[in-house]
């Protein structure tokens, strides 16, 4: 006798929708996500597509009706509730396209719970679409199983990001003239925090003067190598998920 396949199979579709998800809900999908799943995917009736609302969780559906530019979900039952993510951000400083994009990207796989794009006087970009921002995001969440995706902020000038900073969140910057070494600094640390990185050739001295004289910062290096601005989110969001945050138990 075979065995049973597993339900639902590990290599389902996931998508990530607007509305809130309830058991028996009926689902019509359209557009994009109906390309995605009838010509990339080509599913079937009857097959599994795992769905996120980024509130409630995570939802395996059924393929209940298949058009030819729409289908119908119909919800089964949720299978993970919505993940817990540290209370920690991302302030980023705007980079070329490509390499803001890979920031947006791996900051929702490694568990931000808010993205701030930052504008400084040395960025090479000013401007972010925001809706083409998100669907980076949605995009990593979905490759990454993950059931939440990190709040995208307004994008910010720098002296107006100091001034409305929210009273008891940490900011640590990634300073290139050096700081408190990232790991002790974040290992003495408890509570909200967020990290700031710099664009291309760093904050200028105004800049930096300005971010140490505010009362939630704290200076941190990175290491004795200088790291491009992506690098620099990347790897340190990564050290802080080591030693604060859900990588540490």
């Amino acid at each position: 006798m075979s065995a049973t396949p597993a339900w639902p199979p590990k290599s389902a579709p996931r998508l990530f929708v607007e509305m809130p998800l309830d058991q028996g809900m009926r689902l019509p999908v359209d557009g994009q996500q109906a390309h995605y799943l009838g010509k990339v995917m080509r599913v079937s009736t009857g097959d599994a597509v795992m769905l996120c609302d980024d509130a409630t969780g995570e939802w395996v559906s059924r393929v209940a009706e298949v058009g030819k530019r729409d289908l119908v979900l119909e919800i089964e039952r949720r299978t993970r509730p919505r993940e817990e993510v540290p209370d920690f951000w991302l302030c980023a400083a705007l980079l070329k396209k490509p390499n803001f994009d890979l920031v947006l990207e791996k900051a929702t796989e490694l568990g931000a719970a808010r993205v701030v794009p930052v504008v400084t006087r040395r960025c090479v970009a000013d401007k972010l679409n925001p809706e083409r921002a998100r669907t980076i995001m949605v995009e990593a969440a979905e490759q990454c199983a993950r059931t939440a995706l990190p709040s995208l902020g307004e994008t910010v000038k720098l002296d107006q990001l100091l001034r409305d900073w929210p009273e008891g969140r940490t900011l640590f910057f990634a300073d290139e003239n050096g700081g408190i070494p990232a790991a002790a600094a974040f290992s003495l640390h408890c509570g909200p925090a967020a990290l700031l990185v710099g664009p291309e050739g760093g904050f200028d001295e105004t800049e930096r003067s300005a971010i140490r004289a505010h009362p939630a910062a704290v200076g941190i290096a990175l290491g004795p190598r200088i790291l491009r601005g992506e690098t620099a989110s990347i790897a340190g969001m990564g050290l802080w998920m080591g030693l604060q945050g859900d990588w540490f138990g």
